[in-house]
């Protein structure tokens, strides 16, 4: 079985693309949803969120949910909204995000190789969540959400990727947060040849976002394997929807957090007992971190610069991680939280929003004390997943975000 490999997509039709891409389905809440719909009969979101479409109230876990998302698709199709196309393709994807340019590839990755640990995880899945995936997989008959995969940056896949977009791609859009996504499909022959045959020659790939339907994937995969007397590994169920980035064209954010009280301690108590573990200095202005172990406080109006101290940072992999270091020496023993995953005391907050929000829902009294951290890097994120760790919930942020309607892969 190839690593990758390419697959007849559907897509909008010629000229239907602005009309059908969509952010990412757990991007937004419901309200957000049913807002982005209005006006727009064709968005994605119809297929992806297909709650929007049923009365407020509505659990989005119901039968009838995903029922009105396959509805949905089907008359997309009808309609020629959705077009499949005739023969296998790669697809060519750049994403431009102001002066942030990646380009990956569009494809089917092996569930085989998922299951055997080549395409590698790096986080825990939430069963009700992964059950959801393979409910939508499922009843959908295809891949709509695409896995968000990494690959260490190859000369040859990248000159490859770059010959491609060097001509007119099939769809230019540009999303409603100013982020630009460009697709070329790929089905020259020779072309397919040697992006199948380079990526088969990489080590490894990464999921960086999309753990849940990955998992899924190789769920539904499993099923359908057991139920097939003449399964031959071919079928489109033994692959799964996929966009592949080099790692050093990605873009990790900070991903902050903000906590509701202070586990009954006076601020002035609180910040005296953060000095066992960091050094605190008072700050001027909005504390962004420019370095591993630097962290931001914003308390009562006021920024504090802390950095932990380096007797505090172990020589453990994940344990050393700016998301652990804050976890296990401030969070966990001075707020209590013992279990970010679960403990609704603590929420997170993706760095496209800027230190203002963290400000900003402190300010409001409905949260007691935010942290702004420095971002995970992408060797961080590789290393943990190639010593089968887990890293801590909410560790990376990525930008641009993926769009959902580009590509969808279906499950013959």
């Amino acid at each position: 079985m190839p690593l990758v490999k390419p697959f007849t997509g559907l897509r909008p039709a010629p000229g239907r693309a602005q009309d059908v891409v969509a952010p990412p389905y757990d991007v937004m809440n419901e309200a957000e949803a049913r807002a982005m719909v209005q006006g727009r009969p064709w968005s994605f979101l119809h297929i992806s969120r297909p709650e929007v479409d049923l009365p407020e109230g509505t659990d989005p876990y119901a039968p009838e949910v995903y029922a009105k998302g396959r509805e949905n698709l089907e008359r997309m199709i009808a309609e020629g909204v959705l077009q499949r196309d005739q023969q296998p393709s790669f697809y060519v994807y750049r994403l431009t995000m102001g002066d942030h340019v990646q380009t990956g590839l569009v494809g089917a990755a092996s569930v085989e190789a998922y299951d055997a640990g080549r395409i590698k995880k790096h986080e825990f899945t939430r069963p009700m969540k992964e059950d959801d995936r393979v409910r939508n997989i499922d009843t959908l008959g295809a891949q709509t959400g695409p896995v968000f995969l990494v690959y260490r940056a190859d000369e040859e896949i990248d000159r490859i990727l770059a010959e491609v977009a060097q001509g007119g791609p099939d769809i230019d859009v540009t999303a409603a947060d100013g982020v630009r996504h460009q697709l070329w499909a790929v089905s020259d022959p020779d072309t397919v040849r040697r992006l199948t045959e380079a990526f088969d020659r990489l080590d490894a790939l990464y999921v960086a976002d999309g753990h849940h339907r990955s998992a899924a994937a190789s769920r539904v995969a499993a099923a359908r394997r057991a139920a097939n007397p003449d399964h031959t590994g071919e079928e489109s169920y033994n692959y799964f929807l996929s966009v592949i980035f080099p790692h050093d064209q990605m873009q990790i954010l900070d991903y902050n957090r903000v906590v509701k009280d202070l586990n009954g301690l006076t601020p002035e108590e609180f910040v005296a007992r953060l000095t066992d573990a960091f050094t605190v200095t008072p700050a001027d202005q909005p504390v962004k971190p420019s370095r591993p172990g630097e962290f931001g406080m914003y308390l009562r109006g006021q920024w504090y610069r802390l950095n932990i101290k380096p007797e505090r940072i172990p020589d453990d992999l994940v344990a050393r991680l700016d998301v652990s270091l804050l976890q296990d020496n401030l969070i966990g023993p001075l707020l209590g939280i013992d279990n970010p995953r679960t403990d609704d005391r603590i929420d997170f907050v993706g760095g496209i929003r800027g230190l203002t929000e963290l400000e900003k829902r402190v300010d409001s009294g409905d949260w007691a004390v935010a942290f702004s951290l420095h971002p995970t890097s992408m060797e961080d994120l590789m290393a943990v997943a190639d010593a089968g760790e887990v890293m801590p919930p909410k560790s990376t942020w990525f930008e641009p975000k993926l769009a959902d309607g580009l590509v969808s892969h279906v499950l013959d």
